[in-house]
């Protein structure tokens, strides 16, 4: 796995990806090769008005949340501007969570190439 030099690359682009969370692992994004993503902010909502849900997310293997409750009708700002995350390339960040489709993320991201 390479890590492209950022300083010799021409372009950046800003993204934003959402999606219903389920109680199996799913891949959010995978930064293809010769770029890198920088992750500047997920979000994780919870759209049950009774029950709390787990939500779990990685990059590459390894967990930057794991089992957090969110309660019910609340957001949890997992990752900010202020704390960002780079992925490189082939690197996937994924999650699931305890209840199938309570939870929705939403993840905003710059793909540089």
């Amino acid at each position: 796995m390479a890590n492209p030099n950022m300083a010799g690359l021409t372009a950046m682009y800003g993204n934003t990806t959402y999606a219903s969370v389920s109680t199996s692992w799913s891949t959010l994004l995978t930064c293809p090769a010769s770029n890198i993503i920088k992750i500047n902010s997920i979000i994780v909502s919870n759209i049950d008005g009774t029950n709390s849900a787990d939500i779990n997310i990685d990059i590459g293997g390894y967990y930057i949340a794991r089992t957090i409750a969110v309660p019910a009708d609340t957001s949890l700002v997992v990752v900010s501007k202020d704390t960002g995350l780079y992925l490189e390339e082939n690197v996937a960040l994924r999650c699931y969570a305890s209840a199938n489709s309570d939870l929705q993320i939403v993840v905003s991201y710059e793909q540089i190439s």
